[in-house]
């Protein structure tokens, strides 16, 4: 389903509201970058990823070796890792999100309503921070309502479909973060060793459209880099592409869709476990008359007929049951009368527990001894 990250929007699907086209190749200013994503090992049963970026406070000199000296501080951008799943139901979409706890300072991906009708969840890198001042750079989740370009530039467009204007809107929002990205990565240096399917970061959008109904896209922001010299390297936060996952194609089961960050070796689909008939999964589907109802909806692709209040109770307990011990969850709903509220709010940043990580083993890869491939 997911698309290359390149400098062109992928197209969204012809029977979708509107339609992506190819702009010319992104521009505009090139940022350096000091920066080390460490790849993913298996670590303990989990997947370790970090980002950490080392920013150069000075202005860069012209020759490598006069850099040497300049003096530099240490940036680390925290990733909200972990699952989306969405179920859009009779008169309402639910989103829950659950916490992939893969390094100390995981963020659980957070639902932030935009308007009474809309909402994101940004994957990847959310938090930037100075250790050395403890104070943060950026919080994108907690900026993501603000984040709104006035101006588009050129490049991949949504065509206005019958919806009218409303997809401008979301290439506003998009556009925004991208510039903001932009901005936290003006005065980065050096290699960013992402792995090949993950983005630097992905915003989930979910809303109802008046007229329209319900919608499902994914932004996803890559990077490009080009070494100008030895271990020297500009790099530039691409134009995010554009995926369309709601409303699916004519014909297409209308069901659970649902986002992982990192990509690599992602948990099981919770549809897939419900396919396989998951010993977790099988216990609720039995538990009572209208878990089994819900089950079948999603099953049968027909997710729309599904009750709210089971389809929470569904979901909230299927999450649960299927999640790492004492990971963090939230659950938000966009009804379509009433628009966004809470059914499990994230907590409040004073009151989350650490997560302690398991033991390394033993000749381990850490930040300065990245893993070799």
């Amino acid at each position: 389903m997911y698309g290359n990250l390149n400098e062109m929007a992928l197209l969204a699907t012809p029977n979708h509201r509107t339609r992506l086209r190819p702009g010319p190749p992104a521009s505009g200013p090139m940022f350096r970058v000091s920066s080390l994503f460490r790849k993913p090992a298996v670590l303990a049963g989990s997947l370790s990823f970090v980002l950490s970026i080392t920013l150069l406070v000075g202005a860069p000199r012209s020759a490598a070796q006069d850099r040497s000296d300049a003096p530099t501080e240490e940036t680390v951008a925290s990733l909200a890792a972990g699952r989306v799943v969405i179920a859009v139901v009779k008169g309402a979409i639910l989103i829950g999100t659950v916490e992939n706890p893969i390094e100390a300072d995981t963020r659980v991906p957070v639902p932030v309503a935009l308007s009474s009708l809309r909402l994101g969840v940004i994957l990847g890198a959310v938090r930037w921070t100075s250790p050395s001042t403890q104070r943060d750079i950026a919080r994108l989740d907690q900026e993501l309502p603000q984040l709104r370009s006035r101006l588009i530039a050129p490049g991949p467009r949504l065509l206005d479909g019958q919806a009218g204007g409303e997809a401008g809107d979301i290439e506003t929002v998009g556009q925004g973060l991208l510039e903001r990205l932009s901005d936290v990565a003006r005065n980065l240096h050096a290699k960013v060793d992402l792995p090949t399917a993950d983005p630097l970061a992905e915003l989930v959008l979910v809303d109802y459209l008046p007229s329209y109904g319900p919608e499902i896209w994914q932004l996803s922001y890559g990077v490009k880099q080009e070494e100008q010299e030895p271990g020297y390297w500009t790099t530039r936060v691409l134009r995010p592409s554009y995926l369309q996952f709601w409303p699916p194609e004519k014909g297409q089961p209308r069901t659970l869709v649902e986002f992982a960050y990192p990509r690599e070796n992602p948990p099981p689909k919770l549809l897939d476990l419900l396919r396989q008939k998951d010993p977790r999964l099988e216990k609720i589907v039995a538990s009572d008359a209208k878990m089994t109802e819900v089950a079948n909806h999603f099953l049968q692709g027909e997710s729309v007929k599904a009750l709210p209040a089971d389809a929470t109770q569904f979901l909230r307990a299927a999450l649960s049951a299927v999640s790492p011990p004492n990971a963090r969850q939230t659950m938000a709903i966009l009804q379509q009368e009433s628009g966004f509220d809470w059914i499990l709010a994230p907590e409040s940043e004073a009151t989350q527990p650490a997560y302690q990580p398991p033991q390394r083993p033993a000749g381990a890869p850490t930040l300065m001894s990245p893993p070799h491939y």
